[in-house]
């Protein structure tokens, strides 16, 4: 174990990526470095963790923002999950333990949106707890080092590697370790193409002894992606557009988009003037003009695919029927929070 830890260490003192969340003991500061990068690349993530900090600079300011707001300063990102959980922890956070971050692990864990991951993370990096920290870098290496073909994305599965990584933790240096595993999985252990010649911990490899570097680590099953399509009405009327926002438990929830027609198959635009929504808002008779149609790249999801089209309708006057939308003059929209879909869709007509 000591030797692992050794090896670990002085490879990732020489290899390590600078990174401003790694120079900081601030536990929130840490949180939030961790819930932006649970999904998203460092390099897209460093931005936003710099924007996020600036407009938040602690967790009292993150609290009494609003959740519109927060969704705003997260467009792009995806999984907005991640952001409504992160505000209603700071509100947790601010309303419980009087705006200062709870140093208990398990305290820590009870937050909203906090896995057992993050909250070693956040434990280890910020106070020193000797817990150790796993996430899909680590079980990469893991499950390659000691040839394991026990599946990573099972509940029994990934408690074994866990309880693993924690009985090789270093007690007396928990967070430089936890960096250093992370870092090797990241950038030595890499999802293909790793480079085993190069390895210092190649002697101790079992699946780079056995030949099954490439089939570790082991999955159960994949995911089932479904698709779903998606028919967005940009609806103008001069420089004023119509945006609703998203309810329920379904994706993208809280954020704004254009109204939208669900259909269960592909549909041409003559058949979505024939479904009840469309009925609905303009009626039979033909008070519109179609002035643009946009079809989209397959939109790609974690569970699903989105395939959308987006139509410019222009009208001389909003219905009674669209009251229920909100009414934002063309060079507002930017202060809406709004789907990376929607985003790359402006992106694209300028």
């Amino acid at each position: 174990m000591r030797e692992l830890s050794d090896i670990l260490i002085a490879w990732y003192e020489e290899h390590r990526r600078e990174l401003p969340w790694r120079e900081t003991t601030d536990p929130y500061a840490i949180w939030i470095s961790e819930i932006i990068l649970q999904q998203t690349r460092v390099a897209q993530g460093l931005e936003y963790y710099r924007r996020f900090l600036k407009r938040y600079p602690n967790v009292v300011a993150l609290a009494r923002s609003t959740e519109e707001e927060v969704l705003r300063m997260w467009q792009g990102l995806g999984y907005y999950s991640r952001a409504r959980n992160l505000y209603a922890a700071a509100r947790k956070i601010d309303s419980v333990y009087g705006g200062v971050f709870p140093t208990d692990y398990d305290e820590v864990r009870r937050l909203p949106g906090i896995g057992d991951y993050t909250a070693a993370a956040i434990c280890a990096f910020a106070y020193g707890t000797p817990v150790a920290a796993v996430d899909g870098n680590v079980l990469r290496v893991l499950s390659r080092l000691f040839d394991w073909e026990e599946p990573i994305d099972t509940s029994g599965g990934r408690r074994r590697y866990v309880e693993l990584a924690q009985s090789l933790l270093d007690r007396q240096r928990p967070a430089l370790q936890n960096q250093a595993w992370m870092e090797f999985g990241a950038l030595q252990c890499v999802p293909r193409g790793a480079d085993c010649a190069g390895c210092p911990l190649q002697q101790h490899c079992l699946a780079c002894k056995n030949g099954s570097v490439a089939e570790r680590p082991v999955k159960q099953g994949r995911t089932n992606v479904l698709p779903r399509y998606f028919n967005y009405l940009r609806i103008r009327c001069g420089r004023t557009l119509l945006l609703g926002r998203r309810t329920g438990n379904d994706i993208w929830r809280g954020l704004y988009e254009f109204p939208m027609i669900e259909t269960t198959e592909p549909v041409d635009f003559a058949a979505l003037t024939c479904t009840p929504e469309w009925r609905s808002w303009f009626g039979s008779v033909d008070r519109y003009r179609l002035t643009d149609q946009t079809a989209m790249p397959a939109h790609h999801l974690s569970h699903r695919t989105i395939f959308a089209n987006f139509y410019t309708i222009d009208v001389e006057e909003f219905s009674a029927a669209l009251s229920g939308f909100v009414r934002v003059e063309v060079d507002a929209l930017g202060d809406y929070a709004v789907s990376r879909l929607t985003e790359l869709y402006l992106e694209r007509i300028g």
